[in-house]
């Protein structure tokens, strides 16, 4: 049994009773053609405010876990209309355990994204450069941000002397800006990074990890500005250990100035981390070198976090374990292949994970990218539809679904 309401120019819905609400008939609800949105309850250390509703099953969501990757068959009764209005993507589900759920009915995409970047450092400088490439009117304007202002300078000159000729339309403003206008925009970019060493004798150095002390305090400096500024839009992070980082931002802007946890900073599902998209170009890389593996671009997909953890499926419908453990492994050393060879590996990363998948994020088409899942930041394929995460569901088999847990329960350790 649904109770339905109206509150604030909006039609709402759930399995529990509210007060406070107008209460309206069913029959208004199935007429209504703007997005319903379903209440629900469920712990916000846990969950995130507010998602889009991809399947029928999620109307009975208990808790959020990586079983949400795995497509289920719907086996409770559900109205016809609604199963309908869940499949044309126009129910969103709305965490009422959050104190400020409220502001999940107010999300929404621009028609042309403000986006800010902080650092323009190797990753910063390389994403910009895509960003201004790549956008094709979907950006309208870039802002930078860097400690080192000559830094600054250079890129604002060279970039706006970045045109294709007689062609001078379409391409985003780049400017200067102060740090108290980072929070200006629609999307948030950090690629802020404090400086680390690397034992060259050990070849399996996980660099990453080695950064998670000294860019997690980088980053929570700008968790806290984010939460004093009500930040709305959404914080991308592309700096590694990016799920780790994507976690701390969480935390940290979701915590009062006696460190106490209140759930009134970013909403999780405003954090998104950028490092999946690598991955998965590095595992196509790989698979092109070796016939038993070239089916991977057309039936393959990864997983998880941008680094120890990660699982590449060579194929869904005809998963190989072992040929995917080869994939994963190569895709996973292939930033140690190129500091092997001299070189810092950061333009497929600045470029696969950044401009490419972040593009895709503000069109709303489907990409690799770091979102919250049950407590962590677990990478998936996912899009964004009209202000409201869906993640890509599929017919996981039990051994690839195993891998996953693993690698979530990892995740749920550090």
């Amino acid at each position: 049994m649904f109770y339905y309401y109206k509150y604030k120019n909006n039609l709402l819905f759930s399995l529990h009773e509210y007060r406070g609400f107008s209460n309206i008939n069913e029959d208004i609800a199935r007429n209504h053609v703007q997005p319903l949105f379903f209440l629900g309850k469920l712990p916000p250390s846990k969950s995130r405010m507010s998602f889009a509703l991809s399947d029928p099953t999620m109307i009975y969501l208990q808790q959020e876990s990586v079983n949400l990757l795995k497509y289920t068959k719907l086996e409770r009764p559900l109205q016809s209309w609604v199963h309908e209005k869940i499949l044309k993507h126009q129910v969103v589900f709305i965490n009422t355990e959050y104190p400020n759920w409220e502001d999940a009915l107010e999300r929404s995409t621009p028609k042309k994204w403000n986006i800010n970047i902080i650092a323009l450092g190797d990753i910063g400088s390389t994403l910009l450069i895509g960003l201004r490439l790549l956008s094709n009117g979907a950006i309208g304007k870039i802002g930078l941000f860097d400690k080192n202002t000559v830094n600054l300078e250079r890129w604002e000159f060279e970039i706006n002397q970045t045109f294709p000729p007689f062609n001078y339309e379409g391409h985003p403003e780049v400017t200067i800006i102060k740090e108290e206008d980072l929070t200006n925009c629609d999307m948030l970019v950090f690629c802020a990074a404090q400086g680390y060493g690397i034992d060259k004798k050990k070849n399996n150095t996980d660099v990453r990890m080695a950064q998670l002390e000294g860019n997690s305090q980088i980053i929570s400096y700008y968790a806290k500005m984010l939460r004093n500024s009500q930040f709305k839009g959404l914080f991308a992070v592309l700096s590694d250990p990016v799920d780790l980082l994507c976690k701390k931002v969480y935390l940290d802007s979701n915590r009062d100035t006696s460190g106490h946890l209140d759930y009134k900073g970013l909403a999780p599902e405003q954090i998104r981390g950028y490092g999946l998209g690598v991955m998965n170009a590095r595992a196509l890389y790989y698979s092109k070198k070796n016939p038993k593996l070239n089916h991977y671009a057309a039936e393959g997909r990864a997983f998880g976090p941008h680094g120890v953890g990660l699982v590449i499926a060579d194929s869904i419908e005809n998963y190989n374990e072992k040929l995917s453990e080869q994939l994963t492994e190569s895709a996973l050393n292939a930033n140690m292949k190129m500091r092997g060879i001299g070189f810092k590996p950061y333009v497929a990363p600045a470029l696969s994970s950044g401009a490419y998948s972040i593009l895709a994020t503000i069109n709303g088409q489907w990409h690799y990218a770091s979102t919250f899942l049950g407590g962590v930041f677990m990478g998936a394929n996912n899009r964004l539809i009209n202000g409201y995460t869906e993640l890509e569901q599929l017919n996981l088999p039990e051994n690839l679904l195993k891998r996953l847990r693993t690698s979530f329960a990892n995740l749920e350790i550090i």
